[in-house]
């Protein structure tokens, strides 16, 4: 019979008018690699953020049996010293300092005389770097690597701690594909080292693809663990929300009407490099009604297309046209882009979409504060009616509207920003990966939401990097390759196949 190497026990975690565990037993043998499923607000990061000291001994109930001992963690520290490490989905790197200094931050290699030994600590890195598959000149800043290598910063952090026990949040939410495979090959390898992991990922491709069980949180409550060879998605996802999930899609009949929003010759240079075009010579249209999806490869333009077009919020030497409802209109600012119906949900919702330290009914509310405006003073009774109301209607998973964003989770997150710009009544809203890092469940309901503002009118543009859901929602389809549109087709045409290949279309040289 395999030993554990952790054992938690009755785990029971409550905050005020929320109970986020409740007698949470969990188990993970030594040498496995254990995934955590659960929708958003299911617990699981909770649970991690128990066993590794996060959150006390003493502010939670139950117990935690490591390496055979029960152990009574009061923070990072204590947890990190047995060989427990956690990295959160956050990454918690310094941009303005080295790779080197970042791996051994509050764990620095000293010198005789207690000064920082950097020709060690330049050494030692560098050799922790090459067993995460990293080239990188430990001397180099960590704003001057991408998502991807940070990530493996931060695993290299981990070892030089001499991790038993690695805890990975949604390691690979902000990757793109290679850099996920990357990251599950190094898991997979520092299993074959003796090392044991952790993961919580929504992405049930990964799961199956590293992970030697998996245990399901649900409405922070353990509903089982099963084995690899036991594991298929239906049952992951019946286990993680509470029901079959037959069709991942909802139904969809659409009700085109006019056109709503027309953008002729849309063109974009890159901010710093004004010769560099981003955003070539790009047409559209969006009725009334109608879904609309935009296909492409990670650096494709789509997003940049997005951020010129909502209030010139990125790019340089911006030209073209844009019509709503048939009469030009500008969208040189935010505010302007606002004004005129136009509404741009980001897909970084955590940097652009949200204030993460003001409460859900200031979030909700801050795009169109002059909806409020009595005599030049927000009417704070309204906001928070209105902010009560979109909690409800959306399903926000919060005791009230005065809790702070920053504390939902992801899918709760999203809810919240696509509140704030269905109240600012735009005619067409512009979505940017809407359901990146949220689980089925979420997604399922994040889809529920934009059927309904298509039935009600509106024009819907959503972005997304993965095609499946791009077909599962969309009415028409356009694909951008190297910053140009190379195709347009009807959902009822679309195959993977064939939207691919207008991604993978390069320009004419």
């Amino acid at each position: 019979m395999a030993q554990h190497i952790l054992e938690m026990r009755g785990i029971t975690k409550t905050f005020p008018g929320v109970k986020a565990l409740s007698n949470v037993n969990f188990a993970v043998e030594n040498g496995e690699i254990h995934a955590i499923c659960g929708e958003n607000g299911a617990g699981k990061s909770t649970l991690m953020k128990v066993l590794s000291g996060v959150y006390p001994h003493g502010t939670y109930e139950g117990e935690i049996v490591y390496a055979g001992d029960e152990v009574q963690f009061r923070n990072l520290r204590d947890s990190e010293a047995r060989g427990i490490v956690i990295i959160h989905q956050e990454l918690a790197l310094s941009p303005h300092l080295s790779i080197a200094e970042n791996i051994f931050l509050n764990n620095e290699r000293k010198g005789p005389a207690g000064l920082i030994d950097w020709n060690r600590t330049d050494h030692e890195a560098s050799q922790l770097l090459a067993r995460v598959g990293l080239k990188e000149n430990p001397r180099r800043k960590i704003n001057q690597i991408g998502v991807g290598k940070q990530q493996l910063v931060e695993i290299a952090k981990a070892l030089s701690k001499e991790v038993k026990l690695l805890i990975l949040d949604e390691p690979t939410a902000a990757l793109n594909d290679e850099d996920s495979d990357h990251l599950l090959d190094l898991i997979l390898s520092l299993k074959a080292e003796g090392i044991t992991s952790i993961i919580i990922s929504h992405k049930l491709n990964e799961i199956r693809k590293v992970a030697d069980s998996v245990t399901v949180i649900r409405d922070g409550r353990t509903i089982e663990t099963i084995s690899k060879s036991d594991v298929t998605e239906d049952r992951i996802i019946k286990d993680m929300v509470g029901r079959d999930l037959a069709n991942r899609y909802p139904d969809h009949e659409p009700k085109i009407g006019e056109e709503l929003l027309r953008v002729e010759n849309w063109t974009a240079h890159h901010p710093q490099d004004s010769s560099r075009v981003v955003v070539d010579d790009v047409s559209i249209n969006v009725r009334a009604g109608e879904i609309v999806g935009i296909a492409g490869l990670m650096g494709a333009g789509r997003t940049e297309f997005a951020m010129s077009l909502f209030g010139h919020s990125y790019g340089s030497r911006i030209s073209g046209r844009v019509f709503m409802r048939g009469k030009e209109i500008k969208t040189r600012t935010v505010a302007e882009a606002i004004e005129n119906g136009l509404a741009y949900a980001t897909e970084d919702r955590k940097t652009y979409g949200l204030n993460l330290i003001e409460d859900i009914k200031r979030n909700i509310s801050m795009a169109a504060l002059r909806k409020l405006e009595k005599a030049g003073l927000v009417n704070e009774n309204e906001e928070f009616a209105v902010a009560e109301e979109f909690r409800r209607s959306m399903s926000i998973k919060a005791p009230g509207v005065l809790v702070k964003t920053g504390k939902l989770s992801g899918g709760n997150q999203q809810k919240v920003v696509l509140s704030k710009w269905i109240f600012s009544d735009p005619d067409v809203l512009i979505l940017d990966e809407p359901t990146r890092g949220i689980d089925v469940g979420a997604k399922y309901e994040i889809y529920t939401i934009i059927n309904r503002l298509a039935a009600a009118g509106k024009g819907i543009i959503v972005i997304s990097s993965e095609l499946p859901e791009l077909l599962g929602i969309s009415d028409r389809v356009y694909a951008l390759s190297e910053g140009r549109i190379t195709g347009e087709l009807p959902v009822a045409e679309a195959t993977p196949e064939s939207v691919l290949k207008l991604m993978t279309t390069e320009k004419a040289r």
